[in-house]
Protein backbone atom coordinates (compact mmCIF):
# COMPACT_ATOMS: atom_id res chain seq x y z
CA UNK A 1 0.00 0.00 0.00
CA UNK A 2 1.56 3.30 -0.41
CA UNK A 3 0.62 6.68 1.44
CA UNK A 4 -2.64 7.74 -0.29
CA UNK A 5 -2.67 11.22 -1.51
CA UNK A 6 -4.38 13.32 1.22
CA UNK A 7 -5.53 10.92 4.31
CA UNK A 8 -6.77 13.89 6.71
CA UNK A 9 -9.80 15.43 5.62
CA UNK A 10 -11.16 16.49 8.33
CA UNK A 11 -13.86 14.73 10.58
CA UNK A 12 -14.39 13.52 14.11
CA UNK A 13 -14.93 10.41 16.28
CA UNK A 14 -17.41 10.46 18.91
CA UNK A 15 -17.40 8.10 21.84
CA UNK A 16 -19.60 8.19 25.03
CA UNK A 17 -18.10 10.98 26.80
CA UNK A 18 -15.28 12.29 24.47
CA UNK A 19 -15.01 13.45 21.09
CA UNK A 20 -12.03 13.31 18.83
CA UNK A 21 -11.34 16.11 16.79
CA UNK A 22 -8.91 17.93 14.74
CA UNK A 23 -6.69 20.47 16.27
CA UNK A 24 -6.86 24.61 15.52
CA UNK A 25 -4.93 27.41 16.31
CA UNK A 26 -7.21 28.81 19.40
CA UNK A 27 -6.36 25.51 21.01
CA UNK A 28 -2.95 26.68 21.29
CA UNK A 29 -3.59 27.54 25.34
CA UNK A 30 -4.99 24.57 26.24
CA UNK A 31 -2.52 22.33 24.32
CA UNK A 32 0.12 24.74 26.46
CA UNK A 33 -1.63 23.77 29.86
CA UNK A 34 -1.13 19.91 29.05
CA UNK A 35 2.22 19.85 27.54
CA UNK A 36 3.64 22.26 30.06
CA UNK A 37 2.75 20.02 33.05
CA UNK A 38 5.66 18.29 34.62
CA UNK A 39 2.89 15.51 35.29
CA UNK A 40 1.62 14.84 32.21
CA UNK A 41 5.27 15.19 30.17
CA UNK A 42 7.45 12.74 32.81
CA UNK A 43 7.66 9.98 30.78
CA UNK A 44 7.59 11.77 27.35
CA UNK A 45 10.80 11.73 25.01
CA UNK A 46 10.65 15.14 25.01
CA UNK A 47 10.81 18.15 27.85
CA UNK A 48 7.72 19.95 29.18
CA UNK A 49 6.88 23.32 26.69
CA UNK A 50 8.13 26.34 28.87
CA UNK A 51 6.72 28.70 26.22
CA UNK A 52 3.42 29.23 24.83
CA UNK A 53 5.05 30.05 21.33
CA UNK A 54 5.76 26.15 21.45
CA UNK A 55 2.76 25.67 21.58
CA UNK A 56 1.46 27.65 18.43
CA UNK A 57 4.23 26.66 16.96
CA UNK A 58 3.13 22.63 17.83
CA UNK A 59 -0.44 23.08 16.55
CA UNK A 60 1.16 24.51 13.24
CA UNK A 61 3.06 21.26 12.83
CA UNK A 62 -0.36 19.49 13.56
CA UNK A 63 -1.94 21.28 10.89
CA UNK A 64 0.94 20.65 8.51
CA UNK A 65 0.98 16.61 9.31
CA UNK A 66 -3.03 16.77 8.41
CA UNK A 67 -2.22 18.61 4.73
CA UNK A 68 1.04 15.90 4.27
CA UNK A 69 -0.66 12.57 5.48
CA UNK A 70 2.53 12.24 8.10
CA UNK A 71 1.10 12.56 10.90
CA UNK A 72 -2.86 12.48 12.47
CA UNK A 73 -2.98 14.27 16.24
CA UNK A 74 -6.69 14.86 17.35
CA UNK A 75 -7.44 16.52 20.15
CA UNK A 76 -9.70 14.96 22.69
CA UNK A 77 -12.61 17.41 23.90
CA UNK A 78 -14.57 16.21 26.89
CA UNK A 79 -18.44 16.27 25.59
CA UNK A 80 -20.07 18.13 28.60
CA UNK A 81 -18.00 21.20 28.12
CA UNK A 82 -16.19 21.00 25.26
CA UNK A 83 -13.01 21.56 26.89
CA UNK A 84 -9.90 20.10 25.36
CA UNK A 85 -8.40 18.02 27.71
CA UNK A 86 -5.69 15.81 25.90
CA UNK A 87 -4.48 14.40 22.34
CA UNK A 88 -3.85 11.02 20.46
CA UNK A 89 -1.84 10.52 17.59
CA UNK A 90 -1.09 8.08 15.04
CA UNK A 91 2.36 9.24 13.30
CA UNK A 92 5.52 7.42 11.74
CA UNK A 93 3.27 5.93 9.29
CA UNK A 94 4.95 3.01 6.98
CA UNK A 95 2.50 2.80 4.45
CA UNK A 96 4.04 -0.07 2.55
CA UNK A 97 3.73 -2.09 5.89
CA UNK A 98 0.39 -0.52 7.11
CA UNK A 99 1.83 0.59 10.19
CA UNK A 100 2.00 3.54 12.19
CA UNK A 101 3.04 4.36 15.92
CA UNK A 102 0.56 5.62 18.78
CA UNK A 103 1.42 8.62 21.28
CA UNK A 104 -1.33 10.21 24.12
CA UNK A 105 -1.45 12.74 26.24
CA UNK A 106 -4.33 13.41 28.76
CA UNK A 107 -4.09 16.28 31.27
CA UNK A 108 -3.64 15.88 34.77
CA UNK A 109 -6.77 16.50 36.39
CA UNK A 110 -8.24 13.76 33.95
CA UNK A 111 -6.67 11.12 34.58
CA UNK A 112 -8.29 8.08 36.25
CA UNK A 113 -11.63 8.29 34.77
CA UNK A 114 -11.32 6.03 32.20
CA UNK A 115 -11.55 9.36 28.95
CA UNK A 116 -8.04 7.78 27.33
CA UNK A 117 -9.83 4.29 26.52
CA UNK A 118 -12.62 5.65 25.44
CA UNK A 119 -10.09 7.90 23.10
CA UNK A 120 -7.95 5.35 22.02
CA UNK A 121 -10.52 3.08 21.06
CA UNK A 122 -11.91 5.32 18.76
CA UNK A 123 -8.35 6.04 17.19
CA UNK A 124 -8.04 2.35 17.11
CA UNK A 125 -11.06 1.45 15.50
CA UNK A 126 -10.84 4.56 12.97
CA UNK A 127 -6.92 3.01 12.56
CA UNK A 128 -8.07 -0.21 11.33
CA UNK A 129 -11.26 -0.03 9.55
CA UNK A 130 -10.79 3.19 7.73
CA UNK A 131 -6.86 3.65 7.40
CA UNK A 132 -6.69 -0.28 6.75
CA UNK A 133 -3.43 -0.21 8.88
CA UNK A 134 -2.38 -3.79 10.21
CA UNK A 135 -0.57 -3.13 13.11
CA UNK A 136 0.18 -0.25 15.64
CA UNK A 137 3.13 -0.05 17.96
CA UNK A 138 3.45 1.94 20.77
CA UNK A 139 6.63 3.01 22.93
CA UNK A 140 6.20 3.28 26.73
CA UNK A 141 8.83 4.46 29.21
CA UNK A 142 8.51 1.04 31.83
CA UNK A 143 7.90 3.34 34.61
CA UNK A 144 5.00 4.95 33.42
CA UNK A 145 3.16 1.81 34.83
CA UNK A 146 -0.52 3.58 33.92
CA UNK A 147 0.11 4.01 30.51
CA UNK A 148 1.57 0.43 30.11
CA UNK A 149 -1.86 -0.63 31.77
CA UNK A 150 -3.99 1.09 29.07
CA UNK A 151 -2.33 -0.46 26.26
CA UNK A 152 -2.59 -3.87 27.57
CA UNK A 153 -6.42 -2.63 28.64
CA UNK A 154 -6.87 -2.30 24.29
CA UNK A 155 -5.32 -5.54 23.89
CA UNK A 156 -1.41 -4.30 23.07
CA UNK A 157 1.29 -7.09 23.75
CA UNK A 158 4.45 -6.25 25.25
CA UNK A 159 6.70 -7.02 22.67
CA UNK A 160 10.19 -5.50 23.62
CA UNK A 161 12.55 -3.68 26.12
CA UNK A 162 15.38 -1.36 24.37
CA UNK A 163 17.80 0.00 27.07
CA UNK A 164 18.52 3.86 27.16
CA UNK A 165 16.61 4.29 24.75
CA UNK A 166 15.45 8.14 25.26
CA UNK A 167 17.85 11.08 27.24
CA UNK A 168 14.98 13.65 27.66
CA UNK A 169 16.92 16.98 29.53
CA UNK A 170 19.53 14.62 30.88
CA UNK A 171 17.88 11.84 32.72
CA UNK A 172 18.61 8.41 30.69
CA UNK A 173 15.18 6.25 30.09
CA UNK A 174 14.56 3.07 28.77
CA UNK A 175 11.24 1.94 26.47
CA UNK A 176 9.03 -1.10 26.90
CA UNK A 177 7.77 -1.52 23.50
CA UNK A 178 3.72 -2.56 22.65
CA UNK A 179 1.92 -3.73 19.45
CA UNK A 180 -1.53 -4.49 18.14
CA UNK A 181 -2.51 -6.26 15.20
CA UNK A 182 -5.39 -5.44 13.46
CA UNK A 183 -6.66 -9.63 13.64
CA UNK A 184 -6.31 -8.98 17.72
CA UNK A 185 -8.83 -5.74 17.53
CA UNK A 186 -11.20 -5.63 19.37
CA UNK A 187 -9.79 -7.59 22.06
CA UNK A 188 -11.89 -10.17 23.54
CA UNK A 189 -13.16 -10.24 26.82
CA UNK A 190 -12.00 -12.69 29.26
Amino acid sequence: MVKPAHPFAEFSLSAQRITLRFLTAADAPAIYRIFSDRDVMRFWSRPPMADPHEANVHVQDVCAGYRSGDALQLGIERNDDRALIGTCTLFHFHWGSRRAELGYALAHAAWGQGLMHEALAALVTYAFNDLDLNRIEADVDPRNVASARSLVRMGFRKEGHLRERWIVSGEVSDSDLYGLLRIDWPPRVR
